[in-house]
């Protein structure tokens, strides 16, 4: 953008003297708009200097410069509907920008007040039972042993040691929860996320924490580990995969108008990238919650 503006005001600067009289209100709008579209860089990509949002308008074959004296009413007339077209596609996206920015606070306020109102029940003491576990929601309560002679559901889960630590965390967090000791699980794959935080398994980690609450009847928690996944690592390779077991969990707790605001969001910012299978899957998750 920052090239075609500048091209644009060298082109004015080769006309003649009486044109460079005549443009200087497309000038200002030229400054205008440069200034604005700056604005909308930082505020699209922050703090990744250099990036910039190509036109898509490209630019008309360029005007042959006309002689000294000759009226150039057709330049400044193609100059002005080029400036023009960019500042209605600034406003455009700038537009596009607010209503996203607008409709994240949203979730992100709903779901807030969701998490507080589910902090607030797991931190109320348990009714008087004989039965009812000691500690919070993630101890295990230990199973009754086994008869003679039957494989042990806990047998030894290999740990693997291929010298990156946050892929070996991973990984034994995963064959953890296939072995459906969803506890163990979820205290390994939350040191990978604790402690690689910029790895790219972090992001799958963190949605496997989801799954395994999920897996273990525990839709609250499930459902925080995946707004956690989605809101810390939103550019991860699993963030996808959260917001859809996030509407999942919501639907569990009998949110079904949550849940299908979730799926709204996943394909408002996935939409372009996800798999034609998850696209397939939202639609009948929508279906299921009868979504409007």
């Amino acid at each position: 953008m920052t090239r075609y503006l500048a091209g644009a005001a060298i082109a004015l600067t080769l006309a003649s003297p009486a044109l460079a009289q005549r443009d200087a209100p497309v000038t200002a709008r030229v400054d205008k708009l440069e200034s604005e579209m700056r604005a909308v860089q930082r505020k699209v990509f922050p703090g990744g200097a250099g990036m910039m949002v190509e036109p898509q308008i490209a630019p008309s074959a360029p005007t042959p410069v006309e002689a000294a004296g000759v009226p150039a009413s057709g330049a400044i007339t193609d100059l002005t509907a080029r400036v023009t077209s960019l500042e209605q596609q600034l406003a455009s996206m700038t537009g596009q920008i607010e209503q996203n920015e607008y409709r994240l606070r949203q979730l992100e306020g709903q779901f807030a007040d969701y998490r507080k109102a589910t902090d607030a029940k797991l931190a109320a003491p348990p009714a008087a039972s004989p039965a009812a576990p000691v500690g919070g929601p993630d101890v295990t309560v230990p199973e009754a042993p086994e008869p003679a002679g039957t494989p042990a559901s806990g047998a030894a889960v290999a740990k693997p040691s291929s010298g990156d630590a946050a892929e070996d965390g991973y990984v034994y967090g995963f064959r953890l929860w296939e072995a459906k000791r969803y506890g163990e699980a979820v205290t390994a794959l939350k040191k990978v996320v604790a402690d690689f935080p910029k790895h790219r398994r972090a992001s799958y980690a963190q949605n496997l924490i989801g799954r395994a609450y999920l897996d273990d009847g525990k839709p609250s928690l499930a459902s925080i580990a995946f707004y956690d996944n989605y809101k810390k690592f939103p550019d991860g390779e699993r963030a996808p995969d959260s917001l859809y077991y996030l509407g999942s969990a919501l639907v569990k707790l009998d949110k079904a108008a949550d849940a299908c605001k979730v799926y709204g969001e996943l394909t408002d910012v996935y939409g372009a990238t996800i798999s034609a299978k998850m696209k397939a899957d939202v639609a009948r998750a929508r279906i299921a919650a009868k979504c409007k």
